[in-house]
């Protein structure tokens, strides 16, 4: 059987460059070589696409000797200055704005190349946290309250009005944001407007939620049409909340239980959740679903994540391996369901003749 192309792309213009290149390392080496011709693309934080000259290391990269230019020539894959590369799949291994929130989807779309993870639609929607929780209250799953303001509004946000519909201590997040980015735990009236400000920089919405007392469960959900979910996993965080710098840079910030310590009819009620979530934003190939499991028993979903950390060590690959799919597994499914997409969507009439 022919070997196939794949693209692996990475870096990008968001907040979670870095991250991004750690997840892409993973990916690379666990990649099956003797199934698959691998090509590396990486973005810079300034927003060039660049195809390395080799394929065993994942690093930032600069044209000429190193790399050449990609560009994005609609219905007729990629071009670089050698002319037309051609790709069976990409795998876009980017997290955040400008990678995990539909627009490159798009690109690919436009370009007529299958790509592993959500489609444009659900992509969008799952990064935008505000539209998320919408659709999931119109569907009769759990969120916490919240209030959204936009960057317009910023002069008005009352710390008062927003203290009495949420009570404290709340959270203040950007709406497009990933990994906890600019996201504060405010129990009072200054750190409220610090954290405000501080959403604003990274986000034109923004969002105040109620804080949730629970455990922090997560599952990975892995399909197209009959997707399956993995065993939940515990985060116990050991600082205030799992914040940017527990999950990739202090080391003691939390710990992951695989599988979690649930009784089986709950952890059963949290994969259904996850499920349902999952299908409710249309969601394909792969996504984490992040849950509070109150005491109350009840199931609150916090986000959906549709491009999760991918490293070896990361909760998405580690609960589908406690699953029984280990990570190269992993990989050659969310390829063949990237080619399972493309395929049917191939078939579609795109005209009335």
């Amino acid at each position: 059987m022919a070997k196939l192309t794949v693209g692996i792309l990475y870096g990008g213009q968001s907040t979670e460059h870095e991250v991004s290149m750690r997840s892409a390392e993973s990916v690379l080496n666990a990649l099956d070589k003797d199934k698959y011709n691998v090509k590396l693309i990486h973005i810079s934080k300034q927003g060039e696409w660049l195809l390395s000259h080799q394929s065993e290391e994942i690093k930032s990269l600069e044209a000429g000797a190193e790399a050449d230019g990609l560009s994005v020539i609609p219905a007729k894959q990629l071009s670089s200055v050698d002319g037309p590369q051609s790709f069976d799949v990409i795998l876009p291994i980017l997290h955040g704005t400008a990678g995990e929130d539909g627009s490159v989807q798009g690109l690919l779309e436009m370009a007529d190349i299958p790509y592993v993870g959500c489609n444009v639609r659900s992509s969008a929607v799952c990064m935008d946290k505000d539209m998320t929780k919408k659709l999931l209250k119109l569907e009769g799953i759990k969120v916490a309250d919240w209030v959204l303001f936009r960057h317009n509004e910023k002069d008005s946000v009352d710390y008062e009005t927003v203290k009495e519909k949420l009570g404290l201590p709340m959270f203040v997040k950007p709406v497009n944001q990933g990994s906890s980015v600019g996201v504060s735990k405010v129990t009072d009236e200054k750190s409220f407007y610090d954290a405000v400000d501080l959403a604003f920089d990274f986000d034109t919405k923004v969002m105040v939620e109620s804080a949730v007392e629970g455990r922090e469960i997560e599952v990975s959900v892995l399909g197209n049409a009959d997707p399956i979910a993995s065993v939940p996993g515990e985060i116990v965080s050991n600082t205030d909340f799992y914040s940017y710098e527990s999950k990739y840079i202090d080391e003691s910030g939390a710990a992951l239980e695989i599988p979690a310590n649930l009784d089986e009819a709950t952890g059963d009620s949290i994969r259904q959740t996850a499920l349902d979530a999952f299908k409710i934003l249309d969601c394909e190939g792969m996504a984490r679903v992040d849950v509070f499991l109150t005491g109350k028993g009840e199931i609150i979903v916090n986000e959906i994540n549709t491009l999760p950390g991918f490293t070896s060590i990361s909760m998405y690959p580690k609960l589908l391996e406690a699953s029984g799919v280990e990570y190269p597994e992993l990989l050659d499914r969310l390829i063949e369901l990237s080619l399972e997409r493309h395929n049917l969507n191939g078939q579609l009439k795109t005209d009335i003749m």
